[in-house]
């Protein structure tokens, strides 16, 4: 299994592109628009792209919902990022702006912000609410994240 190519989302085009899994640790470029599939940082993500990323991907997404005005996500900002750099190419990390993708937030019943979500072949696995230290995102990410295959 651990051979089987892996179908991951570009996080700049959303084009579907297949990497050997053992290679994804080898900063794989998308076939389309040559950005890095794994950009070591939290990528936007939009209506557009999003189920390409949380339904067509083979690695687990985690999600940031977030908004501009809101404080404890601005303040939760750089260990997200931080994050991104530790947890990455084991499962991707995107940022979900709800006050500019208010169907997003709708959709998933996102009631306050920050929320962190993680989706894995169109499944939210677990959600958690409120601002987190980095270590407890890599935590948390952990405890919900199924055994690597």
């Amino acid at each position: 299994m651990a051979h089987d190519p892996l179908q991951l989302a570009c996080p700049q085009c959303h084009a579907l592109n297949r990497v050997p899994a053992a290679r994804r640790g080898d900063a794989p470029v998308c076939g389309r628009c040559r950005a890095r599939l794994f950009p070591g940082e939290p990528f936007a993500l939009g209506t557009a792209g999003f189920d390409a990323h949380a339904q067509r991907t083979d690695l687990p997404l985690l999600v940031d919902f977030w908004a501009p005005w809101c404080g404890p996500c601005r303040a939760m900002a750089p260990a997200y990022a931080q994050a991104a750099a530790l947890l990455e190419p084991r499962l991707r990390l995107a940022k979900v702006d709800t006050e500019a993708e208010p169907a997003l937030g709708a959709r998933f019943g996102i009631r306050s912000i920050p929320t962190l979500a993680l989706f894995l072949h169109g499944r939210e696995l677990a959600r958690q609410p409120g601002a987190m230290p980095l270590q407890g995102i890599v935590q948390w990410v952990g405890r919900h994240l199924p055994p690597a295959g």
